[in-house]
């Protein structure tokens, strides 16, 4: 029986060389959705985790067919070399990647530290690339167009991906079976409350400065404008409350009714150039992210959440509410506004060395 079956799976495996380029072909598409998928908070990137997650679930049968294969290597001594460990690193991280995000969707609930699975799930996902490409250094076989033509192969493939997007489907339904509710992103809801008690402080990388003093606190609002302004709390006087939803990439999202003022209006006080299309909100740890300027018009400049005063965690005296945007992308402790011609391009060192000055 147990023959009968590896000969049937044999059938549907592609040539050795074709599974170890499809692995990493694979690993760089997942590592490259990841990665674009942390700030990709809009419905219409909907997809983009869909895909993320059916290549996912069809690297779990390229990687069964590579494990399968070099078992004898693996667990007989005498054919160990002094690349095996790296392998067996190699199988373990790749497993580690997709369990955790396979029982995510299913609604396992475990933490490690303040981490969520989903946390661990990238993390590990990340780790996956940087050591597939030192193992390809010890084991580098250049691909074939042999191993990838024919009919066969085609129909090789397809199956892969059919059963991908079979089995994604299916830990979807049972996720919703079991009462796990998630947003596209895969973020989970918190449970029903208002304020800042309603939803956890979080930060991105090191962002922990001290608490703000708002008394000699002010924003600044500079570059393509015709009137630099420097405003205090005063001249921020909250007039428009809305609901957005927050979405953390930590794995959880929250509604909240946010008060402040209108961005555009704040932009318009100051006066844009016409040249001007970007807009760079400025924490002050260093972080800052840009955004087109008419998306940035419609944002909010929170000083309240859910009626209350924003506390220092969630961003006081001053935060971006971005919808549509990732929780990181929602600026907190904002001390600057600059509208530029373009993209700040300083924005990507930013997000990985902010707060460790």
């Amino acid at each position: 029986m147990a023959s009968r079956a590896a000969r049937a799976l044999r059938r549907f495996e592609p040539p050795p060389r074709a599974v170890d380029w499809s692995i990493f072909a694979l690993v760089v598409f997942e590592t490259l959705s990841g990665v674009l998928s942390l700030g990709a908070g809009h419905p219409a990137n909907g997809l983009l985790f869909v895909a993320h997650g059916v290549a996912g679930l069809s690297l779990v049968v390229l990687v069964g067919f590579k494990l399968y294969r070099v078992r004898h290597r693996v667990l007989d001594s005498r054919l160990r070399d002094r690349h095996t460990a790296l392998s067996v690193l190699l199988a373990v991280v790749a497993l580690a990647a997709l369990g955790t995000g396979v029982a995510w969707v299913l609604g396992v609930e475990v933490r490690i530290a303040f981490w969520t699975l989903l946390n661990v799930h990238i993390g590990f996902g990340l780790l996956v690339l940087p050591i597939l490409l030192v193992h390809l250094r010890s084991r580098f076989r250049p691909p074939r167009a042999v191993d990838f033509a024919e009919r066969r192969r085609a129909l090789q493939y397809g199956a892969i991906l059919v059963f991908g997007a079979a089995t994604y489907r299916a830990t979807e339904t049972v996720g919703s079976l079991r009462g796990v509710g998630r947003r596209f992103t895969g973020s989970r809801p918190l449970p029903p409350g208002e304020g800042n008690d309603a939803f956890p402080v979080t930060s991105w990388v090191a962002d922990d400065p001290d608490p703000i003093d708002a008394d000699s606190w002010s924003l600044s609002i500079s570059g393509l404008v015709d009137r630099p302004l420097e405003l205090d709390r005063a001249d921020l006087t909250p007039n428009e409350t809305r609901s957005a939803l927050l979405d953390c990439t930590s794995g959880w999202y929250t509604e909240q009714n946010w008060t402040g003022v209108r961005l555009g209006d704040a932009l318009d006080s100051a006066g844009v150039h016409s040249s001007a299309r970007w807009v760079t909100a400025r924490s002050v740890t260093g972080f800052r992210w840009s955004f087109p300027i008419a998306e940035a018009r419609e944002m909010l400049l929170a000083t309240r959440v859910g009626g209350e005063p924003l506390s220092h965690g969630h961003g006081a005296p001053l935060r971006l509410v971005a919808p549509n945007r990732r929780g990181f992308q929602w600026v907190k402790w904002v001390d600057s506004v600059e509208v530029r011609r373009r993209r700040d391009p300083a924005q990507w060192l930013a997000v990985l060395v902010s707060g460790f000055g």
